[in-house]
């Protein structure tokens, strides 16, 4: 079998060198400074080492500042996004199963409304969110961070999309006639031909959770509830703020800790995720 191989002209080759270069480069700059302290941040170039290497003192400082209150960030960062994207996963799963299986009035209408709430600003949600919070007394816990990531309209557009394309109407219809219930149709039958889509959805929705500062900046505000955006954040800051020597290049260490775990899970996940979107794409 051949094998058809693309040729990319000199200008495209560049472009695209220079494009790696830029998207590299700020990872290469964080590399380099998690080896040396404040002074030599300053005094050395940039985008290379220099002597003598401060790595173990900068991990130190990192995970015994505020009696290691780093490692608790983690953890927050962990439970946040793991429970958002299982919790989204099922509800845009169940959401996405009700609008393709089921006729009902107002079905079009409705989903038009839902997917035209993507295009509304996540900071514009914020105060609403904060004062709903507030009403049900669940600000300063987890689930004041939890809960409003549930609700994913994007993941529900993609698992419609994988619904209607990946589940014959045919195979509900069969089972349905052999007395299985929608419960069982949807769990036992359906979710297994959409895993992609189940991937896909719950990979981002991770990847959102992970990175989500805004809400939790105005939802908690005891340190032992930050996640490590909103820690490493207000380590910046204080340390600025308090005539402190700054933490400058232990930050950079907990912001390159901080990735390592989107890093992991789209290397572990990519063949799914990767096929997901295009599926969902080409399907759409």
């Amino acid at each position: 079998m051949s094998v058809t191989r693309t040729r990319f002209s000199p200008l495209q080759l560049l472009a695209l060198t220079a494009l790696a270069i830029y998207s590299l480069l700020p990872l290469w700059w964080l590399i380099v400074t998690i080896f040396k302290d404040n002074g030599q941040l300053f005094s050395t170039f940039g985008l290379w080492f220099s002597s003598p290497s401060h790595l173990s003192e900068n991990l130190h400082t990192l995970f015994t500042r505020q009696d290691g209150i780093f490692s608790r960030w983690i953890m927050n960062s962990f439970l946040y996004s793991g429970a958002t994207a299982l919790g989204s996963v099922l509800v845009s799963a169940m959401a996405g199963y009700a609008f393709s299986a089921y006729e009902f009035r107002g079905k079009d209408a409705l989903f038009s409304l839902i997917l035209a709430t993507i295009m509304v600003p996540a900071t514009a949600l914020v105060l609403p969110i904060f004062l709903m919070m507030q009403k049900l007394g669940l600000l300063n816990t987890y689930w004041a961070v939890i809960l409003p990531g549930l609700v994913n309209p994007f993941g529900l557009y993609l698992m419609r999309l994988f619904w209607d394309s990946s589940f014959p109407k045919e195979l509900m219809e069969a089972a349905r006639i052999d007395g299985a219930g929608e419960w069982t149709i949807f769990q036992r039958l359906g979710l297994p031909l959409v895993r992609s889509g189940l991937v896909t959805v719950g990979l981002f929705a991770f990847v959102t959770a992970w990175n989500n500062f805004f809400l939790p900046l105005v939802a908690v505000s005891r340190d032992d509830l930050f996640p490590l955006t909103l820690g490493l954040s207000v380590w910046n800051q204080t340390s600025s703020s308090s005539g402190q020597e700054p933490l400058y290049t232990v930050i950079a260490l907990g912001a390159l800790i901080s990735i390592l775990p989107l890093v992991i899970a789209f290397l572990t996940l990519g063949r799914y995720w990767q096929g997901g979107v295009a599926d969902g794409a080409v399907k759409g």
